[in-house]
């Protein structure tokens, strides 16, 4: 019996004649622990997409990055990784407690390559790994269910420009996050924020941060 698919997808794999080679993929490719080559890959990534569940069963996916190593193979069946500061709605974290079904897609755009991990996932507000990543405010670990490489064709091929700034390092102080700036969200700021946009480099605009992320620019 199939770990993956259901009577929709065979529908289509008989429409396509592709139940044969579905089949053989899951075989050959989908596994159950992550070997040593997939945490290889896994722990170089400086970046991954991560599916989630919301209350009512609406998928989301969320942008994840952080430094090479950023997300842990802890063993063969068990992956960590931090939630840093965010925009505050903790919607990824808020999914998870409620539904820990997700799905990771980690990419190499310069290879390329690509990885997909299943799993459930679970937060401990007492995870000892917190304190193993700098300015962690959560940290999630995820039971993988499978784990399988996937087909790179249609993978465009990007070069690294610069890692983010904003990622937190122990070696620097991290630089308030730009949107942090606008004049119009001051009152609203977390606690720990409130205050900080003088020193870093004033008030702007909600017009000035769109136009800071419309040209790329490095404090957006």
């Amino acid at each position: 019996m199939s770990r993956l698919f259901s009577a929709n997808h065979r529908t289509y794999q008989d429409r396509f004649d592709t139940r044969r080679i579905a089949d053989k993929v899951e075989e050959l490719a989908v596994h159950t622990e992550v070997s040593d080559m997939d945490k290889a890959f896994i722990e170089s990534r400086d970046m991954f997409f991560l599916a989630s569940v919301d209350p009512d069963g609406r998928p989301t996916v969320s942008y994840k990055g952080g430094d090479p190593g950023f997300v842990r193979v802890v063993d063969a069946t068990t992956l960590a990784f931090p939630l840093f500061d965010g925009n505050g709605m903790f919607y990824s974290a808020g999914n998870v407690v409620g539904n820990g079904k997700v799905g990771l897609l980690f990419i190499d755009f310069v290879t390329p390559n690509r990885m997909r991990v299943q799993g459930e996932a679970s937060i401990d507000e007492n995870d000892p790994l917190l304190m193993e990543f700098t300015e962690a405010q959560l940290v999630v670990r995820v039971k993988v269910t499978e784990v399988w490489p996937n087909c790179p064709r249609y993978v465009h091929r990007h070069t690294k420009v610069s890692p983010s700034r904003y990622v937190p390092r122990a070696a620097c102080e991290t630089p308030l996050a730009g949107w942090k700036r606008i004049d119009m969200i001051q009152d609203d700021l977390p606690g720990k924020d409130q205050g900080k946009a003088a020193k870093a480099g004033g008030l702007i605009s909600i017009e000035e941060w769109f136009g800071k992320v419309a040209t790329g620019a490095e404090d957006a």
